[in-house]
């Protein structure tokens, strides 16, 4: 599937822009993420895409979150790797994680809407934010309050977090007009 079959399927079942552009945060963090692991780049974005497609229907029921998302693309015909994919990002139903794909789909989930924050705070410019920035950020638990810091943590198995944080900033400097940034 390509990114913009994949963003025509989210928009079917998403109407909030701020969960659309947080879709487009995740997936540009994943496919950083999968360039950096020699993954497949297309893949890990269209599960980026997906994750939150259930979001709006299921609401705050998480013991119904990515499971109805899988369900969706099943029904879609989409391929199994990505309905699992989807379906297995929920952190409160599935883990501990061990797969790649399933560590970066938490990190990039949760360092998607961090480095944005952090943007916001330079006046929207995330050109301005460097790794130095999110660790600094990270360590004030009253910034970006609701940020998981620990599933941002799961990527250590994978790659340095310092490393992580460069490819998330660049990932979303990447798409940054499409998420309103400069």
């Amino acid at each position: 599937m390509d990114r913009d079959h994949a963003l025509a399927l989210l928009g079917r079942h998403v109407t909030s822009e701020s969960l659309t552009r947080h879709c487009i945060a995740t997936a540009a963090v994943m496919r950083g993420l999968a360039e950096a692991l020699d993954e497949d780049t297309d893949l890990w974005e269209t599960i980026g895409i997906l994750h939150d497609i259930d979001f709006e229907a299921v609401g705050e029921d998480m013991t119904r979150h990515g499971i109805e998302g899988a369900r969706i693309l099943r029904d879609e015909g989409l391929p199994e790797e990505v309905c699992r994919g989807v379906e297995r990002h929920n952190h409160t139903l599935f883990g501990p994680y061990t797969e790649p794909l399933d560590l970066a789909l938490q990190s990039a989930d949760s360092i998607s809407g961090f480095i944005i924050a952090c943007a916001l705070v330079k006046g929207g410019a995330v050109t301005d934010v460097t790794p130095k920035t999110v660790k600094k950020k990270m360590k004030d638990r009253t910034f970006a309050a609701g940020c998981a810091r620990e599933r941002i943590a799961a990527v250590e198995s994978l790659m340095d977090l310092p490393d992580f944080y460069q490819v998330a900033i660049d990932a979303v400097a990447g798409h940054k007009e499409e998420l309103g940034l400069r």
